[in-house]
């Protein structure tokens, strides 16, 4: 096992690469840009890098020089023989091959693209512009690289043996959270923590500890990097972005209506199982599901990413049931800011009704709060989104508007094509 706190302590060199490999991703990341590459390849989207936590001065604490040595040595990656090969050959949710040939060819010769970095109000403005099938997998090494260099700032003011006990402080708190998790009944929970991790080793550390600590109650991580070196499952399926950038795209109120099904009508050609997953939330759960084609009932679940998460299953049932579905032949999958007593609470409340699954991401990866003084790790929001395509502005409104984003008449147009009323506002803490 890594003995963490010293390699920390031994950051010195002149760069000490965060992101080693175009494979420490997300699974999903890999999915999208698959079927982005098959169906709309030629589109150009702009991805803009967003901190919800203003408080967090990432301009202040992070040097513009070493965050621009780490984002040009990811421009410097591609993909290795070995990632190829378990890419190609590995066996995903059963299946077989599931990146097609074509895809892996354009992939092994992938180099990411430019980037755009500027300085404004204590804060970085990091944006990446061009094809979306390449610029799309800037997003988890761009939010990575901040996020550890972030960490690295405060630890490397501290000392060997401070950092000793630090570290041996958060190793106590994640098994002792494993533990408890452990009692949970016909638990199902996966790692979804790669993208405001402390650090990668820290990632692969928790991932380590599930596997030991849960047994088969641990499902999977989301970081493909990950998966392949210690077998594991890698686990994901879509995300906003993709219906983010279709409706962008739609040239009537009509075309808007229907993006988010175009999506999941285009998802559905390439995939079955567990991959047949809707995420409801981008333009509202309530009209998403009243609005759905019945085909998307035959699916395998839904994946509860934003609002208050109990009402969202509540709202899936009772759509399966209204449209003659069993619930409990279905998955719900919790993914939103979650930590373990509310892991506790939503399993109780829902097995036997529907079949219950967790992704846990933040706090599982990055629960440094109070572990150091003024609470300077503790985890904060940072994410990078599609904000454009082919020139246009996108939106996202969620179940929670505290998420919402886009330009304000453009979010009013979305909530009246979408039917969005009052929204109850949840504090976003990851």
């Amino acid at each position: 096992m890594v003995d963490i706190a010293t390699r920390v302590y031994n950051h010195k060199w002149k760069i000490d690469p965060i992101i080693r490999s175009l494979i420490d991703t997300d699974f999903y990341k890999l999915l999208m840009c698959q079927s982005v590459f098959r169906k709309k390849p030629d589109t150009s989207v702009t991805f803009s890098l967003i901190n919800r936590s203003k408080h967090i001065r990432l301009a202040d604490l992070i040097d513009e020089g070493e965050l621009r040595e780490q984002l040009d040595h990811i421009r410097s990656l591609s993909l290795s023989p070995g990632e190829s090969t378990w890419m190609r050959g590995n066996l995903f949710y059963g299946k077989r091959q599931m990146f097609t040939p074509e895809f892996m060819d354009w992939f092994e010769t992938l180099r990411l693209p430019a980037y755009n970095l500027e300085k404004r109000d204590g804060q970085y403005e990091l944006t990446f512009e061009g094809s979306w099938p390449e610029v799309m997998l800037w997003e988890i090494p761009a939010l990575s690289v901040l996020m550890e260099l972030r960490s690295r700032a405060v630890l490397g003011q501290m000392g060997k043996f401070e950092l000793q006990i630090l570290y041996a402080r958060a190793m106590t708190r994640v098994w002792e959270k494993v533990e408890r998790l452990r009692k949970t009944p016909d638990l199902r929970i996966a790692d979804f923590g790669t993208r405001r991790r402390h650090s990668f080793m820290w990632q692969d550390w928790c991932v380590q500890a599930m596997q030991e600590g849960l047994g088969d109650k641990f499902v999977g991580t989301s970081n493909c990097l990950i998966a392949k070196r210690s077998e594991v499952e890698a686990i994901g399926t879509n995300a906003h972005e993709l219906p983010m950038v279709y409706s962008a795209l739609a040239e009537t109120d009509a075309a808007l209506a229907s993006a988010p099904y175009d999506v999941l009508a285009d998802w559905h050609e390439e995939h079955d199982g567990n991959l047949r997953i809707i995420l409801p939330d981008t333009y509202g759960t309530e009209g998403f599901l009243a609005n759905a084609p019945d085909w998307l009932t035959k699916w395998t679940g839904i994946r509860i990413d934003s609002g208050d998460p109990a009402t969202g299953a509540e709202i899936a049932i009772k759509w399966w049931k209204d449209r003659g579905e069993d619930p409990r032949d279905k998955l719900v999958i919790f993914s939103d800011g979650l930590d373990v007593a509310k892991v506790e609470e939503l399993q109780a409340q829902f097995a036997g009704r529907v079949r219950v699954s967790f992704g846990w991401g933040t706090l599982l990866t990055n629960d440094f709060r109070g572990l150091v003084q003024n609470d300077a790790l503790a985890p904060f929001s940072l994410v990078c989104k599609a904000v454009a395509a082919n020139g246009r502005p996108t939106v996202k409104l969620s179940d929670n508007p505290e998420k919402a984003m886009g330009p304000a008449e453009e979010i009013a147009r979305y909530k009246r094509v979408f039917g969005v009323g009052d929204q109850e506002r949840v504090e976003v803490v990851v």
